[in-house]
């Protein structure tokens, strides 16, 4: 679509940059509808880019506070803004927490009927309104363009601009409609957001939306509160389960690659007593809707999902996203555990890691590009790029360093410290196998008895001493590595192996039974000119940072969990997800300093003027002991 040249940026603030002063009318807003007294970090300036009619890209992180960048500067200028956002359950879920602060919002979307649809866009006409949600295509194709122009909307906020980026990693063909917008309102100013953007992407979005010399927000990339794992996956059920342990009563989401396997597993933990509900695509629309409601409103605390959930929740208290296979990139790393801790205390990310998912996705993504109606050099170009992106989250699951310092140097930032004090590795939690180079030597000799023709599994069970029709068939019982490692299960023995592969001590043929092979790195390992380093699973040693203690410090967790359980009854009788009410780190608040009267309770931050007159009175009781 032609448009104005695009500009490219003189220059990208950053968090290092200066701040400027900060617009008196923004803090009151602040304060009267949020109930904070500060910004974080780059809010002002993305705010100030809003309300001076520059164009502006802002990449901060999941729980960054992208959203009140596009939130507030309608309410300084009162006029109304249209949010451009890929998913219902996203714009549903922003709407309902602007609500219960009494902000005029609402989102247009295929789940209204005709009444509900007449009623928003009277209110539109009428001026009531200062943000509109709605998805790129309902702005495109319905007409909604030239109401925009009769009410004379001047800014746009596009929101997960990464999607119209095809060098990212959620690409969605309808984004790239989005540059509409500059040639329908040349004077109105276009602000894309985004958690995750590398350089190149944000070079992308940039041509792709024709933002005219845009300020370019750059916010950390890192998220301390969040304590990244990566464990060698060896049992899918036991593992979950124990992790799950950690954070009885709490909200977490459980991610796996197929659709049965979320069934399956969900299945699993529903029959141990946790409250655990599937959650993909391929479910009916109402059941799945059901599930991401009774998660909001914290009637269930487990979701089991593919990725196809997660993007359009706002819930700000999940304390785990447990990942059960590998991510197919960094990026959907980020965004997936991003969605955990949005709320600023200390949360979990667990990954359970196995090679054998880089060769599945590697499979899938070949199977899809081949079944998709793209010429042969375009769909050699997107299988190129799709695995570029999965060997290099391959290349930080099987690192042994600080995972906050490569997250954060994967998407160009500089990480500060030596030690995060919140990662398996920086907390001491991984270990090197015993002998690791001694048992890699039984492994890659076994390769060579079996005359690189076999799989991993049967490689496996022949160091285990199995007894299998296959192996007896083949002889391989009498072979000298037969029963070499009798001390370990399959499941173990086949993580060895995978490690080895990763760590290209081994090679892998193609196709859908693909075989161990030897190369340079098996035989000079076999010589001893060449040691690794193997990875053991350790069960139950994980430490608690000093972030989460710290969340903890001098709370009456008591009066937490009573004012959390009013917090589900006044969200049920709602109709309103939980968080939209309190979210913890307000409750934690109280549970930490006891106001004992409405202006104390005032200085609680997360309480602005609405909360405080809704709820003020039931928080006070709660707090006096004079109600459960």
């Amino acid at each position: 679509m032609p448009g104005p040249a695009t500009s490219l940026p003189d220059s990208i603030s950053s968090l290092d940059a200066p701040a400027e002063p900060i617009d008196s009318r923004i803090t009151d807003m602040l304060s009267r509808w949020w109930g904070f007294d500060q910004l974080r970090p780059l809010q002002a300036e993305a705010i100030h880019s809003a309300l001076d009619g520059r164009d502006s890209l802002v990449v901060m992180p999941t729980g960054g506070g992208k959203s009140l960048c596009y939130q507030l500067p309608p309410l300084v200028t009162e006029t109304t803004d249209v949010v451009i956002s890929p998913l219902v359950a996203l714009m549903k879920d922003q709407v309902d927490s602007l609500e219960a602060i009494g902000y005029p919002a609402a989102a247009l979307h295929s789940g209204l009927s005709s009444e509900e649809r007449t009623r928003i866009l009277n209110r539109l006409a009428a001026g009531e309104l200062r943000l509109l949600f709605t998805a790129p295509e309902r702005l495109v194709n319905t007409g909604l363009l030239d109401m925009l122009a009769r009410v004379g909307v001047k800014r746009f906020a596009i929101d997960e601009a990464h999607c119209i980026s095809h060098w990212g990693h959620d690409f969605r063909p309808e984004y790239r409609q989005m540059s509409l917008l500059r040639e329908r309102f040349p004077s109105a100013s276009l602000h894309a957001f985004t958690a995750t953007a590398t350089p190149r992407v944000r070079d992308d979005i940039i041509s792709q939306l024709h933002l005219r010399n845009p300020d370019v927000l750059l916010g950390t990339f890192d998220r301390p509160n969040l304590i990244y794992r990566v464990v060698p996956r060896t049992d899918r059920i036991t593992q979950t389960l124990h992790i799950l342990g950690r954070h009885a009563g709490e909200a977490s989401i459980v991610y796996c690659i197929s659709r049965k396997e979320t069934e399956r597993l969900a299945a699993r933990l529903a029959a141990e007593g946790l409250l655990a509900r599937p959650y993909h695509a391929g479910l009916d629309p109402e059941e799945r809707r059901k599930t991401q409601d009774a998660f909001a409103r914290e009637t269930i605390d487990v979701v089991v999902a593919t990725v196809a959930f997660g993007m359009g929740i706002d819930r700000s208290d999940v304390r785990l996203v447990l990942h059960t296979a590998l991510p197919k990139s960094l990026e959907a790393y980020q965004q997936e555990t991003g969605r955990s801790g949005r709320d600023g205390l200390a949360a979990e990310c667990v990954l359970l890691y196995s090679s054998a998912d880089v060769f599945s996705w590697e499979s899938l993504v070949r199977k899809s590009a081949l079944e998709s109606e793209l010429e042969s050099t375009q769909a050699e170009a997107l299988i190129a790029g799709q695995i570029q992106h999965l060997h290099a989250m391959r290349r930080y699951a099987q690192a042994t360093r600080c995972r906050h310092a490569a997250l954060s140097e994967y998407f160009g930032q500089a990480y500060g410290s030596v030690s995060c004090g919140a990662c398996d590795v920086c907390l001491g939690e991984t270990e090197s196998f015993p002998d690791s180079t001694v048992t890699a030597q039984k492994i890659v000799s076994c390769v060579a008895r079996v005359q690189e023709r076999f799989g991993v599994r049967h490689i496996c069970e022949v160091l285990r001493g199995a007894k299998t029709d296959g192996i007896t068939r083949h002889g391989h019982d009498r072979l000298s590595t037969f029963g070499l490692l009798p001390s370990l299960d399959q499941r173990a023995a086949e993580n060895l192996v995978h490690q080895l592969l990763d760590q290209g001590m081994l090679a892998r043929s193609s196709g859908d039974r693909p075989v161990v092979m030897l190369n340079d790195y098996s035989w000079e390992l076999l010589r001893g000119t060449r040691s690794v380093v193997l990875q053991e699973p350790r069960a139950g040693k994980t430490r608690a940072p000093k972030a989460d203690e710290d969340d903890w410090q001098g709370v009456d967790r008591d009066l937490f969990e009573r004012m959390r359980k009013w917090r589900r009854h006044v969200a049920e009788a709602r109709g309103k997800p939980a968080w939209t009410i309190f979210d913890d780190k307000s409750l934690r608040a109280i549970a930490r300093e006891k106001p004992a009267s409405p202006a104390a309770l005032l200085r609680i931050k997360g309480i602005g003027e609405k909360r405080l007159a809704d709820f003020g009175t039931a928080i006070l009781d709660l707090v006096a002991g004079r109600s459960l």
